[in-house]
């Protein structure tokens, strides 16, 4: 670790800064009248400034180099300028914004969000995708104080009120977060993107989500809920899209390195290159992360790659390829019983399973401007994945019997292309905008499992490749869809949008699985099933988004939008003994419904967004219970998955935030303080189905959550301090308390804390923090398959230390 440091220091030994100063007086264009408390964003250094009553503003000690403001005003156009610095020149930029009235007519604008916020939500329409009265957030990563080197999604997702995230990978290899009553598991109930197309392995067969972006190299995260199955797919949980920095067009070339080190072996380097010119720019990085793990048994190691280039082959054509790969090996310390968790929840029952993956995803998207009001969006893409589970899987209240390892496996090619056009147009004195687009997805995904080594060490080779002890199967799946929403833009700040979506899905399965007796350790029976299904189905789903203006700042909104989600053969494959799939499982379908009222009060200085929903499912798929014969104990009780029944899940999703200054009327071009709080209130039930779960709690939903905390700065100095609580909830439909092996059970109540602080100084920037202050002992997961079996505990107290440079 000594000789990394050393080549750090060695470079910032090295290196020159130049330092001059950036001035300049922002007037509005109609009448020139000087504006005061314009927010002037120095992208490249993070820096925000604040016109004074004269209209000026002033950024000290900039070093020589090419950079990027931002000028924003609430009720004018936002406006972003280049400029460079040479030899220590001081720069004068002199700007004159448009006042939006100027532009009602023909477009559909929406105010800029204040660049201190955490949270903002999307313009009703932005890029080629409609988001008038639909509930949204988006995370501005500019804004983020915390540990992005290991993705911390308790510090990134602060701002997303109803999130459920689990927390059993501290260094940040996978993301699972749900939201109301969904399963995070791997965030499988969101349609999961990167700048726009998919990412998870099979989005039909197995739509969980194995590669995570790292945080490092994205320059927002946008949130959709469920109202975006008409834009984004069937799904109940909506849309997540992680949108990627891209290159400067007026900067040649930019180097930024970011290294980490931390708590637990915790070492992360992340380094990237961007630029272009008029025509073309480009975006490229790399990082390496590894670590010892909280727990005993769970090092790991990680190496991801991106590169993205695009060209602008006239005024109306651009073309852009991405590239991303990503490969993990992670040794996996299993799960715990309830009283072992007590005794110490960092020990660890299993040192012989690993978990590999292997990801490589592309894209080719292609933006054509028709006129000044059509546009058409085209992205093409192609994943080729590979996921290996290698361990023990028994029971978490039996030793490991150091026998052969269960290997599971499980590859993944899919393609699939989504084209869109949006025209804006005049109805009447109103402007409209008309949306139209159509996906066709192809995947094929294949699982097997079998014997493996009775060795500790990662070997992912199966004893028997030509005879499998457990299963194999083929999953081919197809999907087309054609889908269509209209803003209609009305008299007296009301606007309609009605959508619709035509789907035809099909997902098949051929293979064959194997049931097998032992007796004193050896196999006394076995028998071998074939099985072949297919299932082809066509819908369509409906939706309609209504909003009103209250105000110039204020909006209500409400929408109703029908959702379907597809069973996945994957589930079947497997054979767990935590764990049985019914084979008649169903697909799930439903709605969701919001109505809420957003936007900012007391001048700006206080931002909010608060919503009641209804989430209705037919045919939910849970986990019950049921008994199977066991040679040791004769019939044993195991987890089983299978629709338990219609659910109805109700809701308050509340966030706000204020700027305490300004809300003071204590205004400082210095210092800055804000507060934040979102929380959410929910209550789930089972209303008919299964009559042994009717009547119980939808399980995975906390009644309550609250998220809360406090953003201090004064000039480049910044922190960042949090509160998190989420209240005791059930972890499966029968609503156990306890169950001996620990895959079921209750999810105690648990609070956490974390406290984060970043300097900037010039183009250096140093970050430091703790996360779990209090050192809290919690789980927010109880597994019946890999990463477990048992209850999965959350990491402890830990520390990191991060030093950039930008050149």
């Amino acid at each position: 670790m000594s000789k990394y440091f050393y080549i750090l220091f060695i470079l910032l030994c090295s290196l020159q800064t130049y330092a001059a100063n950036i001035t300049g007086n922002i007037t509005d264009a109609m009448n020139q009248q000087v504006l005061a408390q314009v927010s002037v964003f120095l992208e490249e250094t993070g820096e925000l400034e604040e016109t004074n009553r004269k209209g000026e503003f002033q950024f000290e000690d900039v070093a020589d180099g090419t950079y990027t403001l931002t000028f924003f005003l609430r009720g004018y156009t936002s406006i972003k300028k280049q400029v460079k610095i040479e030899n220590q020149q001081d720069v004068v930029v002199n700007i004159a914004l448009e006042n939006l009235q100027l532009e009602l007519a023909t477009v559909d604008v929406a105010a800029e969000p204040d660049v201190t916020y955490n949270i903002h939500r999307l313009r009703n329409v932005e890029g080629l995708a409609i988001y008038a009265a639909k509930k949204s957030e988006v995370i501005e990563m500019s804004n983020l104080v915390g540990n992005l080197a290991t993705n911390n999604a308790r510090q990134v997702y602060k701002g997303i009120a109803g999130l459920n995230i689990w927390e059993n990978d501290g260094a940040g290899l996978q993301l699972s977060i749900g939201a109301r009553g969904l399963d995070p598991n791997r965030t499988s109930n969101f349609n999961t993107r990167q700048n726009g197309y998919d990412i998870s392995a099979d989005a039909l067969g197995y739509p969980e989500s194995y590669y995570t972006p790292p945080t490092q190299a994205l320059q927002r995260i946008e949130i959709v809920r469920g109202a975006a199955s008409l834009q984004y797919g069937p799904q109940f949980g909506g849309l997540l899209n992680f949108v990627f920095k891209k290159g400067n067009k007026e900067k040649p070339f930019e180097f930024v390195t970011e290294n980490t080190v931390g708590s637990f072996g915790l070492f992360s380097t992340f380094n990237s290159i961007g630029g272009g010119n008029k025509k073309t720019d480009y975006y490229a990085f790399f990082q390496r992360k590894q670590g010892n793990g909280w727990r005993a048994n769970s090092d790991f190691h990680q190496n991801t790659a991106y590169v993205n280039v695009n060209h602008e082959f006239s005024p109306k054509l651009k073309v852009g390829l991405q590239y991303t790969y990503m490969d993990y090996l992670a040794q996996q310390a299993g799960g715990l019983q309830d009283f072992e968790f007590e005794q110490d929840a960092r020990q660890s029952k299993r040192a012989r399973n690993w978990f590999q993956v292997n990801w490589n995803l592309a894209a080719l998207t292609l933006d054509y401007r028709l006129s000044d009001n059509t546009k058409i969006n085209s992205r093409t893409f192609y994943l080729n994945a590979r996921r290996e589970a290698l361990g023990e899987l028994g029971a978490i209240n039996r030793p490991d019997p150091l026998r052969e390892r269960d290997l599971i496996r499980g590859e993944y090619e899919n393609f699939g292309n989504e084209t869109r056009l949006i025209h804006r147009y005049q109805l009447g004195s109103q402007s409209s905008t008309f949306l139209i687009g159509g996906r066709y997805y192809q995947g094929f995904s294949v699982s097997q499992q079998g014997d493996a080594s009775d060795g500790s060490d990662a070997d992912f080779r199966f004893l028997n490749p030509d005879d499998l002890e457990r299963a194999q199967y083929e999953f081919p799946s197809r999907n087309a869809s054609l889908f269509v929403e209209n803003l209609f833009n009305l008299k007296g700040g009301w606007s309609i949008t009605p959508g619709a979506r035509l789907e035809y899905i099909r997902t098949a399965s051929d293979g064959f699985f194997k049931e097998r007796v032992f007796s004193g350790g050896q196999v006394i029976f076995e028998q071998k099933f074939e099985d072949a299904k297919e299932n082809s189905r066509k819908f369509a789903l409906f939706g309609l988004g209504v909003g009103y203006k209250v105000s110039d700042n204020i909006e209500a909104y409400g929408n109703f939008s029908q959702n379907y989600r597809s069973i996945n053969f994957t589930d079947l494959a497997v054979v767990n003994p935590n764990l049985v799939v019914d084979s008649l499982l169903k697909d799930e379908k439903g709605y969701n419904a919001d109505l809420g009222i957003r936007g900012q009060a007391l001048k700006g200085a206080v931002q909010f967004d608060a919503s009641v929903f209804l989430l209705r499912y037919q045919n939910r798929i849970g986990v019950g219970e049921i008994t199977v014969p066991d040679p040791a104990v004769v019939e044993k009780s195991v987890a089983f998955r299978t629709n338990i029944g219609d659910a109805r899940i109700l809701g308050l999703e509340a966030y706000v935030e204020a700027d305490v200054l300004q809300l003071i009327d204590k205004k400082s071009e210095k210092w800055g303080l804000s507060i934040f709080t979102n929380f959410s209130a929910l209550k789930g039930e089972y209303l008919s189905g299964q009559s042994a779960f009717v009547g119980n709690d939808v399980e995975l939903i906390p009644p309550f959550s609250l998220k809360t905390g406090i953003n201090l700065s004064y000039q480049n100095l910044k922190l960042s301090y949090q509160y998190a609580y989420t209240q005791e909830h059930f972890s499966d439909a029968t609503n156990a308390e306890f169950v001996v092996d620990a895959t079921r059970g209750l999810i105690p109540s648990y609070n956490i804390q974390d406290l984060s602080v970043s300097y900037t100084y010039r183009r250096y920037k140093l970050q430091s923090g703790i996360n779990n202050l209090t050192d809290a002992q919690y789980f927010t997961r109880r597994a019946a398959a890999y990463p477990g079996p048992g209850i999965i505990p959350s990491d402890g107290r830990s520390f990191y230390l991060t030093l950039g440079v930008r050149l």
